[in-house]
């Protein structure tokens, strides 16, 4: 992709990265509960969100490029909101974004290629996958999980940040892999 732009705002964020199902909600859990400064994953956030207001998970997914934009806005207000210096673990961050927009094959919004290119991080963690297993807002089969996983990396490789994966370990144990690879 040509619109990569390398003078990004360094920052001293770390995201926690992959595809469907690879326990990254339960990483940041682990590190909120350690004291660290943690920032949800925003799909889930909107999900549960409209499901409050009685929507089905259905109903919010259908139109797939006004999900993606709802998700977009509310990463881009987190990230904005954070300060650049101050160490925090991102459930996902704006390049997550690109590789859902290529998955579903939407153009990329342009504040979408603005914003991946205002911020570098300091690393980006990929999770390796765990055994494909539904819930009520993950709708990948194993497939499209492997699809998107491999499309997350390709996306952050593009950056000029450091990506690692991090191997299939007990939830204690990656967090202590993240930890001295920081």
């Amino acid at each position: 992709m040509d619109t990569i732009n390398h003078k990004q705002i360094k920052t001293n964020w770390y995201i926690i990265t992959g595809g469907p199902c690879t326990g990254k909600t339960t990483v940041i859990e682990l590190l909120a509960e350690r004291g660290y400064t943690t920032i949800i994953e925003q799909a889930r956030h909107y999900i549960d969100t409209q499901q409050i207001k009685g929507r089905t998970v259905e109903e919010i997914r259908k139109n797939k490029e006004k999900f993606q934009l709802e998700i977009l806005n509310l990463q881009i207000e987190e990230e904005s909101k954070l300060d650049v210096n101050k160490l925090a673990f991102l459930d996902r961050a704006l390049p997550d974004a690109m590789a859902y927009y290529e998955f579903l094959g939407l153009k990329y919004d342009e504040r979408l290629i603005e914003m991946c290119n205002k911020f570098c991080y300091q690393k980006v963690f990929v999770l390796e996958r765990l055994p494909l297993i539904n819930d009520y807002a993950r709708l990948e089969d194993e497939d499209e999980q492997i699809r998107i996983h491999n499309l997350i990396i390709d996306v952050y490789k593009r950056f000029p940040c450091p990506v690692e994966l991090v191997p299939v370990l007990p939830p204690d144990e990656r967090i202590e892999f993240i930890l001295k690879n920081l």
